[in-house]
């Protein structure tokens, strides 16, 4: 497939220099002192908490990027590498609230919100990666995110995207992984886990505790990627371009602390760029520009032969609407035909506030379609079916010839969602609406497969090891 370009190739090339510009000449505020001793034993200068980066440093290290990167699941079927297996489709995350599935009202998030999400994901073939898609109200204080991966891992077998608090934190889940694996070096031989930060805070600055966990996961080689976030007319320029330049400045920093810490670091060029709404100061994820700069952003991750992916298909509509859907379609299929890699496209209602399950159905089947464009075209000498329009002539029907029925389930995506018929079937149906049929899709998926993906003693084991963790069940939606 070949992908539309918002800019030129020189344009990219000025991108890539004026970043190595304000790299050199302004840098960074980093905050973890851990981090300013690497970037100074590499060559960087550092004063104070400002360091400043070198033109010659950074083109060292971002060359000792890998041009791929791998999601694995705990079941090797689901394994995902990026470019090649493009687009891999991976939920939005960390939404506080969600719309909740009888009453319809928006509440808190709560962790057997989580295990029915991570079960909808599991049993939804457009998905690819479950990132975890709400937080867990319910969560004891010191088990944060364990109260958000344990329902996860008990209902998902897909690779599983989780962000961590801090080291504590970090290592409580790295202990609840190395279980489920079976230990330390089984884990590692096949991280389930993909973990996931935004070190770098717009304007250039560099946290401490993403920091120190961007830091660890790259030591110890287990798969991690930072996100870009750069919010035009707030935390960066106004002018989209002006967000280029800051935003591709902050992910080479991002990518030479990867580097640094241990060469030839897996990652991603992941990305939330917005331009703000300066009527209000409102937060933009489903405007057409945040589409825009994910375009942009994807060409520049291929002058540095990086895969690309990011927060893109988001929307600002607090319903599942038809804005919901017009946001999501038009950004998402931006992406496609710029070359995103990976997209957190899933679920997410109110600029990633709040989940809603039947926005996550429909997502789904928008993900199958998406797909389906980035496969293109098949083209053989079979597919122009020169012999078969001459055998049928002027006139004649296509319906019956073995080239149709070979390729009726395979060449267009098969909706059950989106609705086909004629008014008078849709009429004698039921009349639903997409927003009826999706909720019901999950609602019945809640009664499939639903045995834990776990087995009985491992769980045992678990909550022994973790006193008060949450009661992780599936319950169905009534």
């Amino acid at each position: 497939m070949s992908f539309a370009a918002l800019l030129t190739q020189e344009q990219v090339e000025r991108i890539h220099d004026a970043s190595l510009e304000i790299l050199e000449e302004v840098g960074l505020k980093v905050r973890y002192e851990p981090a300013r001793e690497l970037f100074q034993k590499h060559g960087c200068s550092v004063d104070g908490e400002r360091v400043k980066f070198p033109r010659a440093v950074v083109e060292k290290y971002r060359k000792m990027v890998p041009p791929s990167f791998t999601f694995h699941g705990r079941d090797p079927k689901f394994d995902k590498t990026i470019p090649q297996d493009s687009p891999v489709i991976v939920t939005a995350s960390s939404a506080p609230d969600i719309i909740d599935p009888v009453t319809g009202k928006e509440r808190r998030a709560e962790s057997g919100d989580i295990a029915r999400i991570a079960h909808l994901i599991n049993e939804l073939p457009g998905y690819d990666i479950f990132s975890i898609s709400t937080l867990a109200d319910d969560a004891p204080a010191d088990q944060f995110t364990l109260s958000r991966l344990y329902p996860s891992i008990k209902y998902c077998l897909k690779p599983i995207r989780v962000t961590t608090t801090d080291m504590k934190d970090t290592r409580s889940i790295m202990e609840l992984a190395y279980m489920v694996a079976g230990g330390e070096e089984a884990y590692k031989a096949h991280p389930f886990l993909t973990h996931h930060y935004c070190p770098v805070v717009s304007p250039l600055t560099m946290d401490n505790l993403s920091t120190e966990n961007v830091m660890f996961f790259a030591k110890e080689g287990l798969p991690v990627y930072p996100t870009i976030v750069p919010n035009a007319g707030l935390t960066s320029p106004m002018s989209m371009a002006g967000s280029l330049v800051q935003g591709n400045a902050e992910f080479l920093s991002a990518l030479l602390l990867m580097q640094m810490t241990k060469e030839g670091t897996p990652t991603i060029y992941a990305t939330l760029g917005t331009v703000a709404d300066m009527r209000s100061g409102a937060y933009t994820s489903g405007a057409i520009e945040c589409g825009m700069l994910h375009m942009a952003f994807a060409q520049i991750a291929r002058f540095y032969n990086v895969p690309a992916g990011g927060y893109v298909g988001l929307t600002n509509s607090k319903l599942n609407d038809a804005q919901a859907g017009y946001e999501t379609g038009m950004s998402g299929i931006a992406g496609v035909l710029g070359g995103m890699d990976m997209f957190n496209i899933g679920g997410l209602i109110d600029a990633l506030k709040t989940f809603d399950f039947a926005k996550a159905v429909i997502d789904d089947e928008m993900a199958q379609m998406m797909k389906r464009m980035k496969h293109g075209i098949h083209f053989s000498e079979d597919d122009l079916g020169l012999d078969l329009i001459k055998q049928i002539g002027p006139g004649g029907s296509f319906i019956t010839a073995k080239h149709t029925t070979s390729r009726m389930k395979t060449e267009a995506v098969m909706t059950k969602i989106a609705d086909r018929d004629a008014r008078t079937i849709w009429e004698k149906k039921g009349a639903t609406d997409t927003q009826a049929k999706a909720m019901k899709k999950a609602k019945d998926l809640m009664n499939v497969n639903t045995a834990p993906l776990i087995s009985a003693e491992l769980d045992e084991q678990i909550r022994a090891k973790f006193p008060g963790l949450v009661p992780g069940i599936l319950e169905p939606i009534s």
